[in-house]
C-alpha cells in the first residue's frame, strides 16, 4: 500500500467554506493576506504546520483534520477510548 497523499490545498478550502468564511475573513483570522489564503487554496503556496493548525482551529475542523492526518481508524479508536476514561478515573476520585 502506498503512502497517503493529501491535497492540502483542497482540504484548506473545504474547511474554510465549511466554516462559511470568505477568503478575506480567513485572512483576517490568521493575520495574513487574502492573497496568501488564495495561494494556499490553489496550491501555489505550501502551507506550513503552524498555519495549518491555526486554519483548523479557526474553522473548528479538528476532528476532520485528525481523520485526515491520522486516519479514520485511529480517530474511531480514540473516540471509543474517551468513553472509557471516566470508568478508570472515577474510582481514584472517590479515594479519601
Amino acid at each position: 500500500m502506498g503512502a497517503l497523499s493529501v491535497n492540502f490545498s483542497k482540504v484548506l478550502k473545504k474547511f474554510r467554506e465549511g466554516a462559511n468564511l470568505t477568503q478575506e475573513e480567513m485572512a483576517h483570522e490568521l493575520n495574513i493576506t487574502q492573497s496568501h489564503v488564495s495561494k494556499y487554496e490553489c496550491g501555489r503556496k505550501v502551507v506550513d504546520l503552524e498555519t495549518f493548525m491555526n486554519w483548523v482551529r479557526v474553522t473548528n475542523s479538528e476532528v476532520h483534520a485528525a481523520a485526515i492526518l491520522f486516519g479514520t481508524d485511529v480517530c474511531a479508536q480514540a473516540a471509543q477510548l474517551i468513553t472509557l476514561v471516566p470508568a478508570f478515573i472515577t474510582p481514584f476520585l472517590n479515594v479519601a
